[in-house]
């Protein structure tokens, strides 16, 4: 158990990440079933960013469980967070324009 979280709030945040983490990896599924299906580099692209929020649920969970020191969740979080971002923008912007 982490010092930083009171103990009446541990299980709690135990419950909540173990299930970010299953409804993460369901999504990561089916992201890449999309991907088998289309062989396309978006497809790609997308079940990479869905990977990546597993990993950062499997990062909170570590940390709440005192494998990831703090200092560590938050620069592997934000940095998650960055690339997601980044690589849904990159998606954006490589669609083509709506004729609408």
């Amino acid at each position: 158990m982490s010092h930083w979280i009171p103990a009446q709030y541990w299980p709690v945040l135990v419950v909540v990440l173990a299930l970010a983490t299953i409804g993460t990896a369901i999504l990561f599924g089916i992201g890449l079933n999309a991907y088998i299906q289309r062989r396309s580099r978006r497809y790609l692209l997308v079940s990479g960013v869905l990977a990546l929020l597993v990993g950062r649920t499997i990062v909170g969970m570590g940390t709440l469980f005192g494998l990831v020191p703090m200092v560590f969740h938050h620069l592997i979080a934000h940095t998650i967070d960055f690339l997601t971002a980044a690589t849904l923008l990159y998606l954006v912007y490589q669609s083509p324009a709506d004729a609408s």
